[in-house]
């Protein structure tokens, strides 16, 4: 047995050593919200915050995670920063086809927690996750939004 902690609570999974947290999120907790992109943590798709840091959790071994604070989608807008960005994902119509976009708000809601105030540069460096639709631009808007 392995415990993790995922949005403020403490789970006991029974799970091999390696299994990606991503699969454990999914699969073992019913935690949906993180999708499943290249599995290669190239795309984004699966970004979590481990102990507030953006993470790709396809690559993450359950076993890593250790006592770290996990936060998912299915919770971000409990947190002040997290609601702040969604409420301007939605203002700003960021979404498309969506598939990314739980990955995309959990990378910005983490770089607005590390750096309230992020230029366009520094949004550059930190959303790294891809989008098919393009949805770049708007991307950056909402987060100058909620920045805002």
């Amino acid at each position: 047995m392995t415990t993790i902690h995922v949005n403020g609570r403490a789970y006991e999974v029974a799970v091999e050593a390696d299994t990606p947290l991503l699969w454990v999120l999914r699969d073992t907790l019913g935690l949906t919200g993180t999708k499943y992109g290249c599995g290669i943590a190239q795309c984004g798709a699966c970004t979590v915050m481990i102990d507030g840091t953006a993470t790709r959790s396809c690559q993450v071994p359950v076993d890593s995670v250790g006592a770290a604070d996990i936060r998912t989608i299915d919770a971000i807008e409990e947190d002040p920063v997290g609601r702040k960005v969604v409420e301007a994902w939605v203002a700003t119509q960021v979404p498309q086809c969506g598939y990314c976009q739980s990955g995309q708000v959990m990378a910005a809601t983490a770089l607005l927690k590390s750096n309230p105030k992020p230029t366009d540069g520094d949004i550059a460096d930190a959303m790294t996750n891809l989008c098919r639709c393009g949805t770049y631009n708007r991307v950056a808007s909402a987060i100058r939004q909620a920045a805002g």
